[in-house]
């Protein structure tokens, strides 16, 4: 047992925690995890408990692909990383803890299919020239009441609620109990509001460097769906869950830092107050648009909350404080200068989206791109700029032919993730049909309520 575990069973005993969930995030965003009973950490061997590499290549439903030859090598193992700092304490299941785990191989070599493995990669890219990325993630989600044949209807159906709080959105107390036990997670929590549709919301928490940050996402989606399960009721964070309202976004705000803490998107003497690592990293996003579309819309449906006229990206394009366009850049400058990528949808993998964005910025710095202009008014109107991929399938072709990206990415990582998605678009058309019809089907609600 390395020292930092030794160190961690002593904080977890002196705690009170007896049971600690090891959690970590597979290739489509599913939550895994494994439960440690705490007396016996002194057991744990390289790191971490180990798990089977046929998790990369499992479906929602069960099924077990082979990318990457996951299945045709053998199902090997692969060994988790726990992190020990990562550990908090549930306020709701007292003497239980989280703690997030990265993954090695058995020799252990980083395990390249697991994406916090290309985050910390992707971290430290940019570190290795003076770059410190980071990122303050924006999610909402929607809280379902349970109906006794397991279907789900909103908890609240009344509209024009956005920005509130109280009673009227949240009659139960449901979401004011959440913002609680989330507080109380010590993950950095520290506002939240019922959203535009009816019972949907949305919790703010700070940002910090990217690695950090995707951690702390990560125990709040986990903690989301926990709590409010407790409760009888369901938690769900996919794009588009009512074909009658709006969908759910995971909104990201990146921006890169000195080692010591300086905001270097930031320049008063540059127009618009953007420093050209600012304007670099616009320019690969931009560059790198239509294969990113497929990493942050991971999902059939994800495609029904994208288009004109609905908050949600359409076009490839960048506006100053502008929320029709893909990338806006808040008013904010000096240390609080960054980039928001509004594309990202709620069941996207935070891991994988990040490191996604980040490299898209890196090979702008890298290879000193400029921008095209900003849009300005209604940017769904702008036809300077290109239409996005509006279906899965377009998104996951975008993203074959963007070598360059996959290069910065890792390519088998990538192949498991075009597997696993083409797979997912397969058993769609089977027994839904090749075009996406009007309403929201069973199949999707199958597919993506509760585990993504």
């Amino acid at each position: 047992m390395t020292h930092s575990l030794a160190n961690l069973q002593s904080e977890l005993i002196a705690a009170e925690i007896d049971v600690l969930r090891v959690i970590y995030a597979d290739i489509i965003g599913t939550i895994r995890s494994k439960d440690l009973l705490v007396s016996e950490l002194d057991k744990i061997h390289h790191g971490g408990p180990t798990f089977c590499q046929g998790v990369w290549v499992t479906t929602t439903q069960g099924g077990v692909l082979d990318g990457a030859d996951v299945l045709s090598n053998g199902l090997e193992d692969f060994v988790t990383q726990i992190v020990p700092e990562t550990w908090r304490a549930l306020p709701w299941e007292p003497g239980v803890a989280y703690v997030v785990a990265g993954a090695n191989n058995p020799d252990m070599t980083p395990n390249e299919l697991a994406p916090r493995t290309l985050l910390e990669r992707m971290v430290n890219e940019y570190k290795a020239i003076g770059l410190v990325p980071v990122a303050g993630p924006e999610l909402e989600f929607y809280i379902a009441d349970v109906n006794d044949d397991g279907t789900y209807r909103r908890a609240i159906n009344p509209t024009g609620r956005v920005y509130t709080s109280g009673a009227t959105v949240d009659p139960k107390g449901t979401f004011l109990h959440l913002l609680r036990m989330l507080d109380r997670l010590r993950i950095g929590v520290f506002a939240g509001n019922h959203e535009f549709s009816p019972s949907q919301y949305e919790i703010n928490i700070w940002h910090s460097e990217a690695l950090d940050a995707c951690d702390r996402i990560w125990m709040l989606k986990a903690g989301v769906k926990d709590v409010i399960a407790r409760l009888g009721q369901a938690a769900t964070f996919a794009g588009k869950p009512w074909s009658d309202e709006g969908g759910s976004g995971f909104h990201l705000h990146l921006s890169v830092e000195s080692p010591t803490g300086e905001n270097l998107m930031h320049d008063a003497s540059a127009p618009d107050g953007l420093s050209a690592t600012a304007r670099h990293m616009i320019a690969g996003i931009m560059e790198h648009a239509p294969a990113l579309v497929a990493i942050c819309n991971p999902t059939v449906n994800a495609f029904r909350r994208l288009g004109p006229d609905t908050l949600a990206p359409y076009r490839a394009n960048w506006g100053l404080d502008n929320r029709s366009a893909m990338v806006r850049i808040p008013p904010e400058r000096g240390g609080g200068t960054r980039l928001e990528i509004r594309l990202g949808d709620g069941a996207a993998n935070a891991y994988l989206m990040t490191a996604a964005l980040l490299a898209a910025g890196l090979d702008g710095i890298r290879r000193e791109l400029e921008p095209p202009a900003a849009a300005v008014g209604y940017a769904y109107e702008d036809e300077s700029r290109p239409v996005l991929p509006m279906t899965l399938g377009d998104a996951l072709d975008a993203l074959r032919a963007d070598e360059r990206l996959i290069e910065l990415m890792g390519g088998p990582l990538v192949d498991v993730f075009e597997v696993m998605k083409r797979d997912e678009i397969e058993r769609f058309t089977e027994v839904v049909g090749a075009e996406l019809p009007d309403e929201v089907t069973e199949w999707e609600v199958k597919e993506y309520f509760l585990d993504l």
